[in-house]
């Protein structure tokens, strides 16, 4: 018997429903924001003209004087004592795909044998960490450490409680000495910026009266939950998050009874428990369910801000991981944990809102709201249409790889799914005609039809399709679950945000020619229906055809990480990110060489990894239980039995034997692939072959470990097994 595999199993089947962890007897809407330094909560502790001065400025994009950010540090110091807090951070998200922090004390020695606990304007805005260390893609060079937090005032600070103490945290962007952003959160600030901007110019066409637009989000998260004891039990689990072996259990999700199921009321403690943090730290969490493979769940909160939605999400990915462990879960982010089940996405929904509350992807009752939904809702698509290999790039990773494509996720093809509806809509204003000249009457609107109120869900869902029109919003499908939606959605506000700047343009030009701004504006819209209509695809997303067809129509399908990350330095995204003020040529640079070296080292993980199990786990756990059978055989050879007592057993000892020389061989020649591999100077070339040469040998040394977990005694086995990770909770 493996006394760790059953050791950890009869610990799992102990953890129960953890009630002291999950029942409150507050309400949410009195927990809400009570770790957050609210708007309501600086009202109360900063002067009323800082207090006004501030909210003007974090809504005009203004910047903050030293002068005002010192009465609000103040002030923050205030609040952050009053609630415990003995640390502050500066909190931010580096381009390592998590968050990072760097807790320093209030405390401080007053000099006099004494202390003081201060807090000053410069520890507010800026502080200093250790640059080199971060993955900088060149940007800075490992003797040069100086690297800059400067506090975003348009995400509020707050306090991040944990068993050890609460820290107050400031969100924060972080960019090297030399000015380059270092981290997810400057590029999107400025591709929200562009999308302002560029919208708010479209919108006035429509509207004087709007001033502002801003990008909101609604972001769905997918998980898995594994029980603590069998996940420190896989070694895979614990380095990749993904189990790297494992015979498909007999029951998987084909009875399709999981989704949406009654939640397993220790899950249901878990789910309880993580809202209640996430109210207190202002996530707006709403929904909760079984998702559709054994123990994989989501969470979704409503929509807001973008900047503000992706600071929670990523804060939300770290509450996650915390409060499972007081539940005895462990928390599994990874786009692809099992094999054979549906993996995890993150789907990112998005819309525009104007600052008179105007949804601008939703279509108004009369035909001039009409033509500004019209307009903004095709200029979307053209811009999709026009950067479809940037925005696949934006979803790139070697752990989203295994689950795009797979019959439960988005191919990677980007295509746009719009419903039946609007799609004969658009072919309705692409091929009607309007008069040249048009009158100041109801001939204005002569081509522009009805369209249909999209609350009563005039599309179908289309599951299969990585960027859908979902009613009043697109939902970018193709996201995955452990991903910063910061560079998905930085690269979607900016390809919009280029596209509406060329569409204004267009459109000047016509009304300099003489022609009415909504003819103007109609005859763009209709040249940009007809030019996009390629990306348009309402049918089947998983199915061999779509792929045939889509190269038909022109469309990319770039299956693999190294090569769809090309995109990033190509002249024409340079371009892009420069003009718009997103990134320079080198910042550009610097990304593309950063996301192929973390792809790489994924997988140079992963296969170091699977070598280490196979040849201390699993081949000696194969070669006791053979030679059992083996002394078996001997003992009835001695008995004088004949071959065909104990041909069954001889048959067992040869597959066991083919299929450990097999593992064991493949592991070498994987080992010596690896090691060819890390000799390849050129960054883009190495991922290319980690890929292309050392990631093959994953599924055939899975496919033989697991015929190997079929065949060897249960209770010799090493490794939790699937039916025990997915089943056990």
């Amino acid at each position: 018997m493996s006394n760790s595999r059953f050791a950890a199993v009869e610990e799992a089947t102990k953890h129960h429903f953890n009630v002291s962890s999950a029942v409150t007897s507050e309400r949410a809407i009195h927990i809400f924001g009570k770790n957050v330094f609210t708007t309501a909560k600086m009202r109360d502790y900063l002067p009323k003209s800082t207090f006004n001065d501030l909210n003007t400025a974090i809504d005009e994009g203004n910047q903050i004087s030293r002068e005002m950010a010192e009465f609000i540090a103040q002030a923050m110091k205030a609040w952050a004592i009053e609630n415990g807090v003995s640390h502050y951070t500066h909190w931010f998200q580096p381009l390592t795909g998590s968050t990072a922090e760097k807790h320093d004390a209030f405390f401080e020695p007053d000099g006099d044998g004494g202390a003081i606990e201060k807090f000053t304007a410069d520890a507010l805005v800026q502080q200093e960490p250790d640059a080199s260390s971060f993955p900088n893609g060149g940007i800075r060079n490992t003797f040069e450490a100086r690297g800059y937090t400067a506090w975003d005032p348009s995400s509020p600070a707050f306090i991040y409680e944990t068993a050890a103490g609460k820290t107050l945290c400031i969100p924060t962007v972080f960019v090297s000495y030399t000015g380059e952003s270092l981290d997810y959160k400057a590029p999107l600030l400025k591709a929200i910026a562009a999308i302002d901007k560029a919208a708010t110019e479209v919108a006035q066409y429509f509207d004087k009266s709007i001033d502002k637009v801003t990008a909101s989000l609604g972001i769905e998260q997918e998980y898995f939950l594994v029980d603590l004891a069998l996940y420190n039990a896989r070694p895979d689990l614990q380095l990749t998050g993904r189990t790297l072996f494992g015979h498909m259990s007999a029951k998987g999700q084909q009875l399709e009874d999981h989704y949406f199921g009654a939640i397993p009321e220790r899950v249901l403690a878990y789910m309880v428990d993580l809202e209640n943090e996430a109210l207190k730290l202002g996530i707006p969490l709403k929904t909760r369910h079984n998702e559709v493979a054994p123990s994989q769940f989501e969470c979704a909160p409503m929509f807001e801000e973008i900047n503000l939605a992706i600071d929670h999400n990523q804060l939300l990915m770290n509450l996650m991981e915390q409060v499972a462990i007081r539940h005895n879960f462990k928390v599994l982010l990874h786009e692809k944990p099992y094999s054979g089940v549906n993996g995890s996405g993150k789907h990112n929904n998005w819309s525009l809102i104007t600052n008179t509350g105007v949804n601008l992807l939703s279509p108004g009752k009369t035909p001039k709201n009409n033509l500004m939904f019209l307009t903004f809702f095709v200029n979307t698509i053209k811009a999709v249409f026009e950067h479809a290999d940037l925005l696949r790039a934006s979803i790139a990773s070697h752990s989203n790889d295994h689950r795009l494509g797979a019959n439960e996720a988005p191919p990677a093809i980007i295509s746009i799914f719009l419903g039946s509806q609007l799609d004969e809509i658009l072919e309705e204003v692409e091929s009607a005609r309007v008069a040249k000249k048009v009158k100041a009457d109801a001939n204005l609107w002569h081509g522009i039809p009805k369209i249909p109120d999209l609350k009563l869900d005039n599309t179908d869902r289309n599951r299969t399709s990585p960027f859908a029109f979902t009613g009043n919003k697109f939902e970018f499908r193709a996201v995955g679950s452990s991903a910063n939606s910061a560079l998905p959605m930085t690269v979607l506000n900016a390809i919009v945000a280029a596209q509406l700047i060329e569409f204004k343009n267009e459109v000047d030009k016509q009304i300099k020619k003489g022609i009415k701004k909504d003819l103007a504006i109609l005859n763009v819209v209709r040249k940009y229906i007809k030019d996009s209509k390629a990306i348009r695809f309402e049918g089947n997303g998983y199915s061999e055809e779509w792929e045939i067809e889509a190269a038909a129509r022109g469309l990319s399908n770039i299956k693999s990480t190294p090569k769809s990350l090309d995109v990033y330095v190509t002249p024409e995204s340079i371009e892009l990110f420069e003009t718009l003020g997103i990134y320079n040529k080198r910042e550009s640079e610097a990304r593309h060489e950063i996301l192929l070296e973390n792809f790489f080292k994924k997988l140079q993980i992963e296969a170091r990894v699977i070598g280490d199990v196979v040849t201390s786990q699993i081949a000696p756990a194969c070669i006791i239980y053979q030679n059992q059978l083996i002394e078996n055989v001997r003992g009835l050879k001695d008995l004088g039995l004949g071959k065909e007592a104990y041909s069954s057993q001889l048959n067992y000892i040869e597959r066991i034997s083919k299929h450990v020389n097999i593992i064991l061989e493949k592991a070498e020649e994987m080992r010596q692939a690896r090691k060819k591999s890390n000799t390849i100077e050129d960054m883009r070339e190495r991922a290319i072959a980690y890929d292309e040469i050392v990631k093959p040998f994953f599924d055939e040394i899975r496919y033989n470990v697991n015929k190997l977990e079929k065949l060897v005694d249960d209770a010799k086995w090493p490794l939790p097994k699937l039916r025990e990770l997915l089943f056990i909770h």
